[in-house]
């Protein structure tokens, strides 16, 4: 089986050769034509089967087409949020949209995607202070609900799930079932599409699931990197070098929350 026969489109798939992974996992087999289907979805599979891409690639391609515009994706941690997000940005490429094509108008803006990866005790910060409205989101992801139980964040999920809309599409992954998270997705789950990954297909992405870069990336990073440890500015400058490396879903860059402070501002 390929990416084509996934339903993906020539784009994606084009950034995804692009990366060097030619054969889609298991789970990304199973996963990905579900999302396009727009079911819900609850998979159960190990680490380092190429978990994240069986979501992230078709997201790209229901943004790509307009048929989804707020997405809520709630992984354990800034280092979660930031390999999900690098991953939107290199296998979006082809999907961005020229100068020529957009204006600057308040009606362009309102139309692009808004794309938000947190944790769930950062989006109780946020819903707080008053940052974050997560009444109109139409998907929701959740990368991992067993490892949130375990950092302890069960309390604060709980919190998110009461401000979604109950109209969305679902889509949630875990690594095991207990009683404390079945509970919670007996709550979110509307009939899902079930999917399990057996435990032997753990080291299936090992090469596939690495996060491409080019090498001028990587030479940014370790310039932000130095900068950081220069100035010993409190920025997450692994979420800034992120945010100036890659301009997705058009000119508007999708509002990526990685770390409980604000941005800083390009130079």
């Amino acid at each position: 089986m390929d990416f084509a026969e996934l339903g993906l489109s020539e784009k994606t798939i084009k950034a995804i050769t692009e990366a060097g992974i030619t054969t889609p996992t298991t789970v990304q087999a199973d996963v990905i034509p579900s999302i396009l289907a727009g079911k819900d979805v609850f998979t159960i599979a190990p680490a380092r089967c190429g978990k994240t891409c069986s979501y992230v690639l078709p997201l790209i391609d229901i943004i790509s087409r307009h048929e989804a515009k707020n997405i809520l994706i709630i992984t354990a941690g800034s280092k979660q949020s930031v390999s999900v997000s690098d991953r939107f940005a290199v296998f979006n490429k082809y999907h961005e949209i020229t100068e020529s094509t957009v204006t600057d108008s308040q009606e362009s803006i309102d139309e692009e995607a808004n794309v938000i990866i947190a944790s769930p005790n950062l989006l109780v910060d946020l819903m707080k202070e008053g940052k974050v409205d997560l009444s109109t989101v139409d998907i929701l992801v959740i990368d991992d609900i067993n490892l949130i139980k375990k950092i302890h964040q069960l309390k604060s999920l709980q919190t998110v799930l009461e401000a979604l809309p109950a109209d969305k599409q679902n889509i949630i992954f875990t690594n095991r079932r207990s009683k404390e998270t079945q509970m919670i997705l007996d709550q979110i789950l509307q009939a899902p599409d079930e999917i399990k990954v057996d435990k032997n297909k753990e080291e299936e992405a090992v090469q596939s699931d690495v996060e491409p870069k080019k090498v001028e990336d990587i030479k940014k990073v370790q310039e932000v990197k130095s900068e950081k440890k220069a100035h010993e500015n409190p920025h997450d400058y692994e979420a800034v070098s992120l945010m100036k490396r890659y301009r997705t879903f058009g000119r508007q860059t999708p509002e990526f929350l990685l770390t409980k402070i604000d941005l800083a501002e390009e130079e």
